[in-house]
């Protein structure tokens, strides 16, 4: 009996590359417009897979490379993420990745947020090593923000090796820091090496769950959506209500001194 178009669908849509190519050569001789469309959906989807597959593979090969060239194969990815907010701490991630190959790594900024958790969770139960450091808003208005990004990189790096990893290679996201011998820096590092795409992650979900627990805490300023940005909301809420302890003053300075924390 033949296939309903519903039942073709079905198999079509769980089909790997091998199940495709057998069905797609038992259907060629059926013109159903819907047998076609689930046929052509079917090869959208594993030319989608096979692209992505080979952007990850891409990524741990290149950092492979990188730590070759230099002798080593431990490789410790860090990267930073809230340079630039109003409010709320630095964060620098540093992940040293296992052997298993982690789906979805890729720059922060380029994954969904509903599927920043999901990855983030897989690079902690699987990484070899992981960790999140913070410098606060007023240690960053004290030491300014190079000295902050030094101080984070440096102790995401000490709390990878006080794990008991030993790293051969620091792969830092962006220009050098110069804080270690062992420091390669790469433009663009969290869109091309896969442990700086995981420390991005890593350090984007951790930072932003921290923003939005501080959303409760003050409440007014939209850190739960902003995380610490300056939105148009957040800005009108310094207009309004003053500076939180959590701002940067440095920061802030162009609009408003007042605080009324």
């Amino acid at each position: 009996m033949d296939l309903t178009v519903p039942e073709i669908r079905a198999k079509l849509q769980h089909a790997d590359a091998a199940a495709f190519a057998v069905l797609e050569r038992s259907l060629v001789a059926d013109t159903r417009k819907g047998v076609r469309q689930a046929v052509e959906v079917a090869r959208r989807r594993l030319e989608a897979e096979a692209a992505e597959a080979e952007r990850l593979a891409s990524m741990y090969a290149f950092e492979r490379q990188l730590a070759a060239e230099r002798g080593g194969r431990v490789i410790l990815g860090l990267d930073e993420v809230g340079r630039g907010p109003l409010a709320g701490p630095l964060a620098v991630g540093g992940v040293v990745l296992g052997e298993e190959v982690i789906a979805g790594l890729n720059d922060s900024k380029q994954v969904r947020p509903e599927d920043r958790e999901a990855i983030a969770d897989a690079v902690r139960e699987r990484a070899r090593a992981w960790t999140v450091q913070y410098v606060e808003p007023a240690d960053i208005d004290r030491d300014g923000m190079t000295a902050s990004l030094r101080r984070a990189f440096g102790a995401a790096i000490a709390a990878v090796e006080a794990a008991g990893v030993a790293v051969d290679v620091v792969l830092l996201d962006g220009n050098p820091l110069r804080l270690d011998e062992r420091e390669v820096s790469v433009v663009k590092g969290d869109g091309k090496c896969a442990s700086i795409a995981a420390a991005s992650i890593v350090a984007k979900v951790a930072r932003d769950g921290l923003m939005e627990a501080y959303d409760a805490e003050y409440p007014g300023y939209g850190f739960a959506g902003n995380k610490g940005y300056g939105s148009e909301g957040h800005l009108a809420a310094i207009r309004e209500r003053g500076l939180t302890p959590i701002h940067r003053r440095s920061f802030c300075t162009s609009f408003t001194q007042e605080s009324l924390f």
